[in-house]
């Protein structure tokens, strides 16, 4: 096929995406299938169909490119997947990176219309941000603007209705329930690939080697784990000390009953 043709059968499939797995691979597959043809006319089509879809469509789209960038980064991670012309090449993710602030407005508009994509919007952010899919502080930068949005909103106290036809109404909760499935099945799921021998057995995590922030693409996604949950867990306070109470009272309770004690026997000293 000449570009023509791969660009209208592109556009084709994006009008007819929606929150179906299949669907979205469909169009994942066919991106990156012509990618090395057509990757910049391609990413134009995904920008266009974000600007002109309705208020669903385009959080079909972001799911879309959700899928894409995890398909991109399992093709980056294998040696020779991208072609020896530019093996360090990224795929779709430098254009998602380089135009994330445009897609974000297009998915999240100002107004109340922006709203029924703002909470999906934001949990696809913070994935991006926990697992560096993007620059975490390109992302935080995004967030910010869409926070600072609806804290302004709910300052005005605008209510405006929103109007939806019946349909229309079904059709996003169903679509919804299946999107919220698929990032709940994707939450934690960090496969460690860091295996300097691939034909051997998989390593133990407690076996691999300690990275840092510094070796960039080295770096184990199980480090990046603890690194996110390290980050967002508060320092140990009084409401832990008493969380810690009550847990051990309910392991090894203090007193037992009169039954079951024995004269002169003192309670376990757990500190």
């Amino acid at each position: 096929m000449d570009p023509f043709e791969v660009r209208m059968q592109f556009l084709t499939l994006l009008r007819r995406l929606n929150a179906s797995q299949p669907s979205i691979q469909k169009v994942v597959g066919y991106a990156l299938k012509y990618y090395s043809r057509c990757g910049e006319d391609l990413w134009d089509c995904v920008i266009e169909e974000c600007q002109k879809g309705d208020i669903n469509h385009r959080i079909n789209i972001l799911y879309f490119l959700d899928s894409l960038c995890e398909t991109c980064l399992l093709a980056k991670s294998q040696a020779g997947s991208l072609g020896p012309e530019n093996p360090n090449s990224s795929l779709y993710m430098d254009y998602v990176a380089r135009d994330l602030a445009k897609i974000v407005e297009y998915v999240v508009p100002e107004g109340r219309q922006g709203l029924p994509n703002l909470m999906s919007t934001k949990l696809i952010l913070e994935r991006w941000r926990s697992k560096r899919v993007i620059d975490p502080q390109k992302v935080e930068e995004v967030t910010s603007v869409l926070n600072a949005r609806r804290t302004a909103q709910e300052t005005t106290g605008s209510s405006p209705s929103l109007e939806f036809s019946k349909n229309d109404v079904f059709r996003r909760i169903e679509e919804d329930r299946e999107r919220h499935k698929r990032l709940r099945e994707r939450r934690w799921v960090q496969p460690i690939s860091h295996n300097p021998h691939p034909h051997l057995q998989p390593q133990l995590a407690s076996f691999l080697p300690l990275t840092d922030d510094g070796d960039g693409e080295g770096e184990l996604t199980i480090d990046i784990e603890f690194d996110n949950e390290w980050e967002t867990t508060s320092d140990w306070n009084e409401d832990d000390d008493e969380a810690a109470a009550e847990e051990n009272d309910l392991c090894f309770p203090t007193c037992f009953p009169t039954e079951y004690q024995h004269e002169g026997e003192t309670s376990m000293d757990l500190s």
